[in-house]
């Protein structure tokens, strides 16, 4: 973040809300996944075992599944075709290991279908990376230039980031509905645990919503100090 924006206590009105939701997000996940991790499933399945279990299943039993480093380090990777679980969903037999596990083969599901959405944001990734580091050194430049094409040019670019938090919504509801789907189908978890699955993945919702929401209030900042700047100048 540039020293400029942050002495603004406009940017300061703008981005507070969207960090005490993000905040407020990332306990709802820290307190559902904290509850239902210490939570033996009734079938005693690790989280790569629920994994394995539904991959080979659905006929995806190419993709291959491995440990990863750090708390909810949880991903897929298309690229590799790997589907990678934090150490504690990959070996304990919780509740949430289960719900989690499933939320990714459900990106793997998403992958090999062509969901449409999924292979716009990974598309996008390389451009929205680059919108977020220098889109708003683009607009400082612009700014202090007096130079509002080039500001306009940053906000655009830096609006690419926006878009993929905006795409990532639907892929993440997506994933969490396969999965929810899949453990049913599958009898992975008991109805009660079903429903501290289900709290897993809605808390682990919130926080897409969040950056959304986060990079949206971002985006309106940046237009309102090129656009209210031109007009004062006018």
């Amino acid at each position: 973040m540039p020293f400029f924006y942050a002495m603004n206590p406009m940017y300061w009105l703008f981005m507070i809300p969207g960090l005490l939701f993000s905040l407020w997000a990332q306990w709802k996940v820290q307190s559902a996944y904290g509850k239902y991790k210490q939570i033996a499933n009734s079938r005693n399945l690790t989280g790569a075992q629920a994994a394995r279990y539904l991959l080979d299943s659905s006929g995806l039993s190419n993709v291959k599944i491995e440990e990863s480093q750090g708390m909810l380090s949880d991903h897929y990777d298309p690229t590799s075709q790997t589907l990678r679980l934090s150490p504690e969903n990959y070996r304990v037999p919780s509740i949430a290991a289960v719900g989690i596990a499933a939320h990714e083969m459900g990106h793997a599901l998403q992958h090999a279908e062509n969901y449409g959405p999924l292979k716009l944001r990974s598309a996008i990734v390389p451009v929205a990376n680059l919108g977020a580091s220098f889109g708003p050194l683009i607009i400082l430049g612009g700014l202090f230039l007096r130079m509002e094409s080039v500001a306009v040019i940053g906000l655009a670019v830096f609006a690419v980031a926006f878009l993929f938090t905006l795409i990532t919504l639907p892929v993440e509801f997506d994933a969490s509905s396969r999965a929810l789907r899949l453990m049913e189908r599958n009898s992975l978890l008991t109805t009660t645990e079903m429903q501290g699955a289900r709290s897993v993945l809605s808390a682990a919702a919130w926080t897409y919503v969040a950056a959304a929401v986060a990079a949206l209030l971002q985006v309106l900042y940046y237009a309102l100090i090129i656009f209210g700047g031109s007009r004062r100048r006018s």
